[in-house]
């Protein structure tokens, strides 16, 4: 695979950002001696050239990601890393749960059940974090 590496630089500045300094190296183990070119592509393409674009702010890219994960339905990994992404980016817990509820009609009742449960912990932590700076 032929590196790119401005993509690759924008997409693992982002990635730290959004996800903290080992975020790299954990994908990286993940994928070791699998494919490590999925590693390649997720921090060049879709880190460095699609959620590094101009036009849409972070917030606003994660709440699409997170909507993308719920009416999916399976991917929780995911679901639970763009959460805490939207977070670090400054999505308030409102923000996140309107998104998911949102999806009602469209993703169905089960789904955004399903990803709020497994979202409880990071979005009752954002509303203890919140309650205990006032």
């Amino acid at each position: 695979m032929l590196s790119q590496p401005i993509l690759r630089e924008r997409g693992a500045t982002l990635l730290e950002q959004l996800h903290g300094s080992g975020a790299a190296q954990a994908l990286k183990a993940e994928m070791d001696g699998l494919c490590p070119d999925f590693v390649e592509m997720s921090i060049e393409w879709a880190l460095g050239g699609v959620m590094a674009r101009p036009g849409l702010d972070l917030i606003t890219r994660e709440l699409v990601v997170i909507a993308s994960c719920v009416t999916l339905g399976h991917s929780v990994t995911q679901l639970r890393a763009h959460v805490h992404a939207a977070l670090v980016a400054g999505a308030t817990r409102e923000q996140i749960i309107e998104s998911m509820l949102q999806l009602m009609f469209y993703a169905g009742g089960a789904s955004v059940s399903n990803a709020l449960a497994h979202c409880r912990d990071l979005l009752v932590a954002e509303t203890d974090s919140i309650t205990a700076a006032e």
